[in-house]
């Protein structure tokens, strides 16, 4: 399908059939847009990305991207309605999310309780065993890529943002560093090959950062951070929560957080754990 040349009309920008109304979000491969419409009306986000940025590996991201986004309809990953190219550009229609990402309501909010913590893993879990069962890797899972459904009632969170997500079926392994460095596995920071648990060691950072307010691991640069992860003899929970907390949940951080990836948690053992399987923790 192919988009008319975007016009200037008052201060907006038209795309296809939406109009750009205003930035959510923009980096150096493609900007986020809520839109609109032009007939109906409906809110959306249009990412637009620009194809000749892209390299190889890139473009190899973006077709698992858009294979993915457009085989699934899960009320924990983001939606993907429609896609077409204009200007040397890919626009991608996808559900808007009032609420924001979960690093602006972390920001809002700071920790959050325990039970509320729960419930946001148990639903990034469910979003993941899509994943998993289609051998999809994401690799860049991080708050900012968790979208909020609303902001205020009953959150629903939604994994978005799969523009370094790639394809890797059991025992294969992947070798390009990639992600956001604060919740990026060390074997990532180490340039080493890697599997899907890469991603339990994200989802286990942003599980650490909820029940704190803050990330498990920081650094100057890359070499600080990795030093920092290596030689850490005991996560550093907030002494002022710590006591409080459930010994599940805290097992679970470090199930998750764990160096080595032979002794990190698979996704089912992840999935399957008491942590979020328990009733009660504040429920």
């Amino acid at each position: 399908m192919e988009a008319e040349r975007p016009l200037n009309v008052s201060n907006e920008v038209r795309a296809g059939e939406y109009w750009l109304k205003s930035k959510v979000g923009e980096n150096c491969l493609c900007i986020v847009w809520k839109a609109e419409h032009v007939l109906s009306g409906e809110v959306v986000a249009v990412k637009q990305i620009y194809l000749y940025k892209l390299n190889k590996h890139l473009k190899t991201c973006l077709d698992c991207e858009l294979n993915f986004l457009s085989s699934v309809n899960h009320p924990n990953i983001i939606r993907l309605f429609n896609v077409f190219q204009a200007q040397n550009c890919m626009f991608l229609v996808i559900e808007f999310c009032p609420g924001g990402n979960l690093a602006s309501y972390i920001r809002q909010h700071g920790r959050v309780p325990e039970h509320t913590a729960r419930k946001f893993i148990q639903q990034l879990g469910a979003g993941l065993e899509i994943l998993h069962s289609c051998h999809i890797i994401h690799r860049d899972l991080k708050p900012e890529n968790i979208l909020l459904s609303c902001l205020e009632g009953e959150v629903v969170l939604k994994i978005a943002d799969f523009g370094l997500s790639s394809n890797l079926h059991p025992g294969k392994y992947a070798e390009k560093v990639c992600g956001s460095p604060l919740y990026m596995a060390p074997e990532v920071l180490q340039f080493q090959r890697y599997d899907e648990k890469v991603d339990m060691w994200s989802i286990g950072a942003i599980l650490f950062e909820l029940l704190n307010g803050y990330p498990p691991f920081c650094g100057r640069n890359n070499v600080q951070l990795l030093q920092n992860i290596k030689s850490c003899t005991r996560l550093p929970f907030s002494q002022l929560i710590f006591p409080e907390l459930h010994p599940d949940s805290v097992e679970l951080c470090l199930k998750l957080l764990s160096t080595n990836p032979v002794d990190r948690f698979s996704f089912n053992e992840f999935y399957q754990h008491r942590f979020l399987r328990r009733k009660g923790l504040g429920n």
